[in-house]
């Protein structure tokens, strides 16, 4: 079961399950809430020939991006976040770009769209795109719905739980 728009409203103002911060009833769509990119980008620091590995830490360089926006290219991958702090218990979030930017050729995830119940933190985004497109901060670029969760669960609290901005892979952790 998908929780409808108005039942994630609802459920924001009780503010016990789940957790938007800042939240804003103008982005409340028919089972989903539109959440915004952050101004900072991160990319990995690759040297020319150069490859990443999975077992170590990667080096990474921050980009801002600023108001009059910035123009991403295809075959990089930057590294986004969202503007919002989310927490969510009792149910299981999952995040998808919005129709609108994957119309232009834009994904804001490779993989990472599903969450775990009991994140907290901002959402780390894997946003690539088709095409050279120019891209601009605290526009909304994704959505998040969530499934009802049945039986007892223990909550997440991995590698990436209070998430600040941005975040790297944290792979060679495992």
């Amino acid at each position: 079961m998908i929780l409808s728009g108005l039942e994630i409203a609802r459920k924001v103002r009780e503010g016990k399950e789940i957790i938007i911060r800042p939240f804003d009833e103008a982005r409340v769509g028919p089972n989903s809430y539109d959440l915004r990119l952050n101004n900072v980008l991160q990319v990995y620091d690759i040297a020319p020939g150069g490859h990443l590995d999975m077992n170590r830490e990667e080096s990474v360089s921050e980009i801002i991006i600023p108001p009059e926006g910035l123009i991403i290219y295809p075959g990089k991958l930057y590294l986004g976040s969202t503007v919002e702090y989310t927490e969510t218990h009792g149910y299981v979030p999952m995040l998808e770009g919005r129709s609108s930017v994957g119309r232009l050729g834009v994904s804001i995830h490779v993989t990472a769209g599903f969450g775990d119940v009991g994140f907290s933190g901002n959402w780390t985004l894997e946003i690539y795109c088709l095409h050279p497109i120019r891209i601009y901060p605290f526009t909304r670029i994704c959505q998040i719905y969530y499934h009802k969760l049945e039986g007892n669960y223990i909550p997440y609290q991995g590698k990436y739980q209070f998430a600040d901005g941005v975040q790297a892979s944290r792979k060679y952790r495992d």
